[in-house]
């Protein structure tokens, strides 16, 4: 796959990608290696990584504890605190071996130690190859509140090796698959109907991977910061992460994966786009077909309801008290900072639940 050219780095597949690297490490002459994972990509990702590099520079592996719950503000006292334990200094790198939180919480780390440290990007999960690896945007979550502290601080390198996902569970390769379904609806309406064949043959997914990777980078290079067109890969977010963030908050529901919560989102935010931008029902009838073919139904009563709506207010997306979603006029055709009358909302969940 043809390595994609970024905002101040590359974007390298599979074997291209630890040449890249490993001339990066011979190149910069670091003082110090460090490799971040959580428990999970350190028993079965790690090994297979590290084979790959040819420094014989010793290399100093952080473990964190893996899920959303971990990605808090204490789990970064402790990596940074291991990093200058162990001598890091601004001539160090850390290598983000893992998932999103991993990625995220790595990239926030290293772009705030001693004001900013190069790191690199090797992420293990899909959800991570398509969206939380690329883009520069680092962070932790507010207790349950997603992604509320952080900077936009983009790696030297992302390397992306497909032969990660062979450890990945169906559930988390599913919450990644909810990303790139979203980049179809945002960007690419025949992607989107590719995509609708689930689960994807493997060919198949190695060139979905780079288009959604593609897809992504071609927004960001437009607009790094998100002052304007970014918001667009906001989409089905801002219902999406309220619903994720309630779930983390209660004892006697199970908790929903980041994709899980997105796909919710992304079909109540269809009813919506209906309502205000025009879409056809045709068409909030299609993306409720193909996210309800692939993830489980959720029930919400008045109840839960109440508290996803709550959580609107905390979306990182509002500015000046008003809550702003992206919505569609078409497949393919977004809308940023649209209003939404709060009328609507039991109109989205019932067109949900129905």
């Amino acid at each position: 796959m043809n390595t994609i050219d970024a905002l101040g780095h590359r974007i390298v597949f599979s074997e291209n990608g630890y040449a890249t690297l490993n001339e990066q490490l011979a190149q910069k002459q670091y003082s110090k290696l460090f490799l971040l994972v959580d428990s999970h990509t350190h028993e079965h990702c790690a090994a297979y990584f590290l084979q790959q590099l040819s420094s014989t520079q010793d290399i100093e592996i952080i473990e964190i504890e893996p899920g959303e719950a971990h990605k808090q503000i204490d789990t970064c006292m402790g990596v940074w605190e291991t990093l200058s334990d162990f001598g890091g200094d601004r001539k160090s790198l850390l290598i983000n071996l893992g998932g999103g939180v991993v990625t995220d919480l790595g990239g926030f780390v290293a772009a705030t130690f001693k004001r900013g440290i190069d790191f690199v990007n090797v992420p293990t999960s899909l959800l991570a190859m398509v969206d939380a690896a690329v883009g520069g945007k680092t962070g932790v979550d507010l207790g349950v509140l997603k992604n509320q502290i952080g900077v936009i601080t983009p790696p030297t390198l992302v390397l992306v090796d497909p032969q990660y996902l062979q450890t990945l569970p169906e559930q988390e390769f599913r919450s990644g698959y909810a990303e790139m379904l979203k980049h179809g609806l945002i960007a690419d309406p025949a992607y989107f109907e590719q995509l609708s064949a689930y689960p994807p043959k493997e060919v198949v997914l190695l060139t979905a991977i780079h288009h959604s990777i593609h897809l992504k980078n071609e927004v960001v290079l437009k607009d790094p910061k998100e002052a304007h067109l970014r918001k667009i890969l906001n989409f089905g977010h801002t219902l999406g992460h309220a619903i994720e963030s309630y779930f983390l908050t209660v004892t006697d529901r199970p908790t929903l994966l980041h994709g899980e919560a997105i796909a919710i989102g992304m079909i109540l935010e269809a009813y919506l786009s209906t309502r205000i931008c025009g879409l056809p029902i045709a068409s909030a009838e299609r993306i409720k077909e193909v996210f309800s073919a692939i993830y489980p139904k959720v029930d919400f009563d008045s109840a839960v309801i109440e508290g996803v709506l709550d959580l609107l207010q905390h979306d990182k997306k509002n500015t000046h008290g008003s809550i702003n979603y992206v919505l569609l006029s078409t497949i393919g055709t977004p809308e940023i900072d649209v209003a939404v009358s709060e009328d609507l909302y039991p109109e989205a969940f019932a067109f949900y639940q129905a």
